[in-house]
């Protein structure tokens, strides 16, 4: 048990801050029941947060705040689309929300899925699938999806300076090269503004 638990601690670690994941995200360390009982004692440790019921994540701190601050809600929908096999495509709003792009405080967050229309309550924060058919399927990450959702929304124009470093600083370094090489074939408007946020920093 032991080791499963310093397993699933290390892969949660490795996520980064932010993470959010489900007990099928550490099949391949143990069966169900332990998995559960692990995700249970790093609960009850405060290692983790429960988000919703079967859903947790590894809460972002904020030390000016002096407190965890509220769940990832693009890492929770990406939780709810590997738990039920869905495909999602997040909207444009949603994504300039995640970004930190709107200039709005977000009180609704809209996916659209090949799967259930369904709503959550995470928090404050309505998370809403709507099962459409899908546009614009064919990037690998989820990061890209985001990213090219957000410059959609905001138009084909010059993105201000402050725009593409909020972009840039919001991905961990080590999936810039990622976005860039799974965005390449998009529409090439988006893919040159993702060409300048990332390219000129790698």
């Amino acid at each position: 048990m032991q080791s499963i638990e310093n397993k699933v601690i290390s892969r949660i670690y490795g996520n980064g801050r932010g993470w959010a994941f489900f007990k099928n995200d550490f099949a391949d360390l143990g069966n169900a029941n332990t998995i559960d009982k692990v995700l249970s004692r790093l609960l009850d440790k405060g290692h983790i947060r429960r988000v919703i019921r079967g859903i947790y994540d590894y809460p972002k701190y904020s030390k000016l705040l002096e407190q965890d601050l509220s769940p990832d809600v693009d890492q929770v929908a990406q939780v709810f689309a590997r738990k039920f096999g869905w495909k999602i495509q997040i909207s444009g709003n949603a994504a300039l929300n995640v970004l930190g792009l709107s200039t709005q405080v977000p009180t609704k967050y809209l996916y659209y899925t090949d799967g259930k229309s369904k709503v959550y309550q995470i928090g404050n924060i309505e998370l809403e699938f709507k099962k459409t058919t899908l546009k614009d399927i064919g990037l690998k990450y989820p990061e890209s999806e985001l990213v090219v959702q957000a410059i959609k929304a905001l138009g084909n124009k010059t993105l201000t300076k402050q725009q593409r470093q909020t972009i840039f600083n919001y991905f961990r370094s080590e999936k810039h090269g990622r976005i860039l090489k799974d965005t390449k074939y998009t529409t090439s408007w988006v893919y040159e503004i993702i060409k300048a946020i990332f390219k000129n920093k790698e």
